[in-house]
């Protein structure tokens, strides 16, 4: 079996970045817990423990660069000089992840002060993803034909007039197909491809990292003030740390209703935009305009951006629908980063606790927009759903 590493401490998604530089100046003494969700009821092969426990421990000697540290202060100048020189003297510490196998099931959890253990989620993923496909002795497309596809997928994009983000860093076949499709994407000078989420492959290809907050930052909010005041409590601590900066706003945490009850006029003129990344996004679309109109704003100087498992059948769909309604963009993952001639894995890692003062255990929710990606201890969400008032 050829070794698995990493090849850079930015090789993961820009919003773990930018929520690490809030999670420092904000909550440093914050205590969490993450943990691996099989959604596809994966089957992962003997020894897969070991191979996955031997790549977490090389993860120790990942070091922020020079170069890496330029490249941040001048692309992000809103992620200021004592968090770059935090980041220069981090290093992963693999005693905060307990990796556990049972026949073909994997346990995977991560333990520790938020401000370290929340670069641990992606990662992780990728490494499972790609161990996954390799001790399973699964053979993909040829790098002529990923990048072939890639390069077709770039042209019907840019054939719509959409810009697009590449997002697909924790579900991707491995860190070679990525390189190929970031390769390919990036060949043409009049594309409409605009970044990606990976920091590693933004900076390699001379492109923006794109990236914003993700679920964890509204669930912990929740756990540590209480379900009604998450939404609007995460949303003021972004403003107070990015002070307009990174100004795209996730909905969908404890559904896209109670979203938008708290997104009041000031967030919503603040903010560029906001992020769709579950149930119908037509729907989502309609409720985002009338929001804006509601407001008094007109909904064609703020944008969607649509992140929820995109083709491009969806992505035309939904760019014919929203067109001179509202603005749109489009970050799209697998579709790009494993669409290899394998089936994608499902799997997602989540917040699950946060520890309180009193060294008891609060469990966090996800209530999603599809009752399918609820995600928590579901004493826990039912709760959620009667102070939120959501019926099923």
């Amino acid at each position: 079996m050829s070794e698995i590493r990493l090849n850079s401490i930015l090789d993961n998604d820009f919003y773990k970045i930018t929520m690490q530089n809030a999670v420092v100046k904000l909550f440093p003494s914050q205590i969490v817990k993450y943990e691996f969700i099989n959604r596809g009821k994966h089957h992962f092969p003997d020894g897969f423990d070991v191979a996955l426990k031997n790549t977490v421990d090389k993860m120790a000697e990942l070091k922020l660069t020079k170069e890496e540290k330029k490249f941040l202060a001048k692309t992000c100048p809103y992620l200021n000089l004592p968090y770059l020189d935090f980041l220069e003297g981090y290093h992963y510490d693999p005693t905060e992840v307990k990796i556990v196998q049972s026949g073909n099931d994997l346990s995977v959890t991560v333990e520790g002060l938020w401000y370290r253990t929340i670069l641990w989620e992606v990662p992780l993923l990728s490494i499972i993803s790609e161990l996954h496909y390799e001790m399973n002795h699964m053979e993909r497309d040829s790098n002529d034909v990923v990048m072939t596809k890639t390069l077709e997928k770039a042209d019907s994009l840019n054939n719509l007039g959409v810009t697009f983000a590449e997002f697909g860093t924790r579900r991707r076949h491995s860190y070679k197909v990525q390189n190929l499709v970031m390769e390919a994407l990036t060949q043409k000078k009049d594309s409409t491809f605009i970044g990606s989420s990976n920091v590693h492959f933004a900076m390699k290809y001379g492109v923006k990292p794109i990236g914003t907050h993700a679920h964890e930052w509204f669930m912990f909010h929740g756990a540590e003030f209480g379900f009604k005041m998450a939404n609007e409590l995460a949303l003021e601590h972004w403003v107070d740390v990015y002070r307009g900066d990174l100004g795209v706003a996730l909905s969908d945490t404890y559904t896209t209703d109670v979203f938008f009850q708290q997104f009041d006029k000031k967030f919503a003129k603040l903010f560029d935009g906001v992020r769709h990344d579950s149930g119908d996004p037509l729907e989502f679309a309609d409720k985002t305009i009338a929001h804006y109109q509601n407001n008094g704003i007109n909904p064609l100087f703020k944008y969607i951006i649509f992140s929820d498992n995109l083709n491009l059948e969806k992505v035309e769909e939904i760019t014919n629908y929203c067109k001179g309604k509202i603005g749109v963009s489009f970050g799209i993952g697998t579709n790009l980063t494993n669409d290899v001639g394998l089936k994608p894995m499902n799997i997602v890692m989540k917040l699950i606790g946060v520890q309180a003062l009193n060294k008891e255990w609060i469990p966090t929710v996800k209530l999603s927009d599809e009752h399918g990606k609820y995600t928590g201890d579901p004493k826990m969400i039912e709760l959620a759903k009667e102070f939120l008032r959501i019926k099923d």
